[in-house]
């Protein structure tokens, strides 16, 4: 009896072990994955000086998982980003809302995929099965419709433009060592329109992506032009390109 009770403590025992090994190790992928994007995002190469200002306020929130498209992935992402909406909600209902810049990050464990259109039908795949998991209603301050200059992505309540990073990206700005989702809180570009400050942005955005890039994005349209959907993926995408996923038309 006495022998059975030692081996359970220590079966117990090397469980427990293992699994702060497991947890450990986690932390270990975690900060060297926010090393690394602060890295890239204080590089020349990065141009957007909003996410400069976040990642200098550390206010770039960072998650890791396994892979794009697949049903585990898409409920701990939902999970998180629900975790976060709640934090800005939160935030915003005990003060004032000011213009600070703030993302949500999702790195994934994929390396490459070949190709930038590989890519952009797997960004899309994952934000087709984040709404399909999502019960929250689309931020009425955007549109639904992909093809509408008003578009946003929304979820959990909240619109958000997206911005796709990964290793085979054709422009440096948008090329990090994993592939990554960038969720970065639409109210902050109306912020800044509001307030008179977006054009400006915008203009030294654009003169640094040339500086340092050769070019800015062509794709970058003007604020509230032409739909943001466009600007996803990082792809220099067709004129007559459509977006492959329909979120519903706005009510």
């Amino acid at each position: 009896m006495k022998s059975k009770r030692v081996k359970a403590m220590l079966w117990i025992g090397a469980f427990k072990t293992e699994a702060t090994m497991a947890e450990s190790l986690e932390q270990s992928l975690q900060e060297t994955l926010r090393a690394s994007f602060k890295s890239y995002v204080r590089s020349d190469h990065h141009p957007c000086i909003m996410a400069k200002a976040a990642e200098r306020f550390d206010r770039i929130t960072l998650k890791r998982y396994r892979r794009m498209g697949c049903e585990q992935t898409t409920q701990a992402l939902y999970s998180d980003i629900e975790a976060y909406a709640a934090k800005i909600q939160t935030a915003q209902a005990s003060s004032s809302r000011s213009l600070r810049f703030e993302s949500f990050v999702a790195v994934f464990d994929q390396s490459r995929f070949g190709s930038e259109r590989k890519f952009e039908d797997l960004l899309w795949r994952q934000l087709e099965m984040l709404h399909e998991y999502d019960d929250v209603p689309w931020d009425p301050s955007v549109s639904q419709d992909p093809d509408c200059p008003d578009f946003s992505f929304s979820i959990a309540g909240f619109a958000f433009f997206i911005v796709g990073l990964h290793p085979d990206s054709c422009r440096k700005a948008r090329r990090f060592f994993r592939p990554a989702i960038v969720f970065n809180l639409h109210y902050q570009f109306q912020d800044l329109k509001t307030a008179g400050k977006f054009e400006t942005i915008q203009r030294k955005i654009r003169r640094l992506d040339k500086v340092h890039n050769g070019s800015f994005n062509p794709v970058l349209a003007d604020y509230g032009q032409a739909s943001e959907a466009l600007q996803y993926s990082g792809r220099e995408v067709e004129k007559n390109w459509k977006c492959p996923v329909k979120f519903g038309s706005s009510s």
